[in-house]
């Protein structure tokens, strides 16, 4: 189906066509210079000394992990409410994802008091994801995992170009955890189609994630045909989680628009925000209004949290028949088949109704004012 207004729209032009000729004309299509002038770029977007490009954001939680030395016996506590990827990979290194409840939902982000709750002598790691764009409460969790010893791993797919105010300065998301996971995908802020970032401050984790992303071969394809190096030993047992040249290429002229297109995406919010004040005097939540800090943020989703679960499906409805598409940021994880609520510790009433009740709205840094006011009309006269 086509709809009038997307979900998301790409802000692709002729940068980036040129970037892919670029490459193309170079003749080099794999991991090669491209990938190291966008790992520069990046760390020095998030302020980090270190980022390393990967395959997928799946792809930077997994070798996360493994860098931070998470296996079996292992607990990580995350959120419940945060798309599949995290557990998944959390269950890949052997390891048992503990789900925590949010704060509120009006601030659907892993709330500290949980993460307290939940740790037990197992427990070795907190994943926190900066839901829609907005930040966790990541200061007074930083504090939790420096109490307990605890990896903090910062989950920070919807989040590039984010900044978190602190007493010391602003500090971008990616740089405030032990290591951060950043993903490209088609629908995200910075996108490639596929593709994704790992940071770090840490020397000893990004020497672990160069090596595991490329099968632990001790060389690159990229540095034996440069005559860097003539052979190469496996150092670990690694994965093929390289991105190509084409994306990173892609990437480096996303990164350049990324502040213009987050501002665009604040002011669509603001908007957004103006308009569906009513909906909030009949119950209605829009999470983050009241409790972000709009100025920092990176606006990558637009959610509205309806009365209850058959209110949300007939308003989806009622928006995709007048040709606007939205969607639901995220089903209940601990709900799927493959997790069956084996690693929940109760509590997390909160994330079950936010996950009954969520609609996402289209927002993407081409959309118009006018787009904003038709989806916003659009649902208050389906939910009035």
């Amino acid at each position: 189906m086509s709809f009038l207004i997307p979900l998301s729209d790409l802000d692709y032009g002729a940068e980036e066509a040129a970037a892919v000729r670029r490459v193309l004309e170079g003749k080099w299509l794999s991991m090669g210079p491209e990938t190291g002038a966008f790992e520069q770029e990046f760390a020095t977007a998030v302020g980090v000394p270190h980022a390393c490009a990967v395959s997928s954001g799946t792809a930077a939680l997994h070798l996360a992990f493994l860098a931070l030395g998470l296996g079996p016996g292992d607990e990580v506590i995350q959120p419940a409410v945060n798309f599949v990827a995290s557990a998944n990979m959390t269950r890949a290194v052997g390891a048992t994802p503990v789900f925590g409840e949010i704060a509120g939902l009006d601030a659907p982000t892993l709330d500290p008091a949980e993460i307290e709750r939940l740790i037990t002598p197992h427990t070795k790691a907190v994943v926190v994801m900066h839901y829609g764009g907005y930040f966790c409460r990541i200061v007074e969790i930083q504090e939790l995992c420096r109490k307990h010893h605890l990896a903090l791993i910062e989950d920070a797919c919807h989040a590039v170009g984010a900044t978190c105010p602190l007493t010391s300065g602003s500090v971008a998301a990616g740089a405030l955890g032990d290591i951060g996971c950043f993903s490209f995908f088609s629908n995200k802020n910075l996108v490639t189609g596929e593709g994704g970032m790992v940071t770090t401050n840490r020397d000893d984790l990004v020497e672990k994630v160069r090596k595991l992303r490329s099968h632990g071969m001790s060389t690159l394809t990229w540095d034996r045909h440069r005559g860097h190096a003539a052979t190469y030993d496996v150092l670990a047992h690694g994965y093929n989680y390289r991105i190509d040249d084409l994306r990173s290429a892609l990437g480096r002229e996303q990164l350049k628009k990324l502040e213009r297109n987050n501002q665009r995406r604040r002011e669509l919010t603001t908007r957004y925000w103006q308009k569906l004040q009513l909906l909030e005097t009949r119950g209605w939540v829009l999470p983050f209004r009241k409790v972000a800090a709009l100025d920092s943020a990176a606006c990558h989703l637009l959610p509205v949290v309806a009365l209850d679960g058959e209110t949300r499906w007939r308003c989806a409805d009622a928006l995709k028949s007048a040709g606007i598409q939205t969607s639901l940021h995220y089903p209940f994880i601990p709900g799927f088949t493959a997790f069956a609520c084996k690693e929940s510790r109760g509590g997390l009433d909160k994330s079950i109704a936010f996950c009954q009740r969520i609609i996402t709205l289209p927002l993407y840094p081409t959309m118009t004012m006018t787009q904003v006011e038709t989806v916003s009309d659009a649902l208050i006269a389906a939910a009035c």
